[in-house]
């Protein structure tokens, strides 16, 4: 794989959220080492298997976006301790109709941003257990769940911290090598 095709999954909906700040950030520091692409979930209806004979267009927009990707990148806030439900729902609809799983097979990392002391531990938790499910291989180190604190992002969109942007620097390193490793 030349340069790998990483469809990027936004947890948050909000415009100005700390998570689709981190996943831009993010997409800079990674330079030119990777395609991203948002694979956008705002406009997905609520999964309903009454619908599985006729999908929703907007669900296989969403299907044949993860289809088309190298790997996923999924960027999380937490919501009382768990996953928003809109990144659920965004799962649900990616591997429904049953036996057309659009996530099965696909690599993986899983990071997030949040206020709070823990940053998003408990809703990358979750969401693993839920990735496990539709077969989906998660990057197992390191975690990435950091408190967002005023200026961990700069105006330009860059990681401010220095210790905090070598981390990640470690964390885009660690994912290029698991998604470029041999099946």
């Amino acid at each position: 794989m030349s340069k790998p095709k990483i469809a990027v999954v936004i947890g948050s909906l909000r415009k100005d959220s700390f998570n689709r700040q981190l996943a831009g950030a993010v997409e800079k520091l990674a330079g030119d080492r990777f395609e991203f692409t948002e694979a956008g979930i705002g406009g997905l209806p609520l999964y309903n298997q009454d619908q599985d004979a006729d999908f929703p267009a907007a669900g296989l927009a969403f299907k044949q976006q993860i289809e088309a990707a190298d790997a996923l990148l999924i960027v999380t806030p937490e919501y009382n301790r768990s996953v928003p439900g809109v990144l659920k729902n965004a799962i649900d609809t990616g591997s429904r109709p049953a036996g057309k799983n659009s996530f099965a097979g696909k690599y993986a990392a899983v990071i997030g941003t949040s206020q709070g002391a823990h940053g998003t531990v408990s809703a990358q938790q979750h969401l693993r257990n839920v990735l496990s499910a539709v077969n989906v291989a998660v990057l197992p180190q390191p975690e990435i769940a950091l408190q967002f604190k005023e200026g961990l992002i700069d105006a330009e969109g860059n990681i401010a911290d220095e210790r905090t942007r070598k981390f990640l620097q470690g964390f885009l390193d660690r994912f290029e090598a698991w998604i470029r490793r041999p099946a």
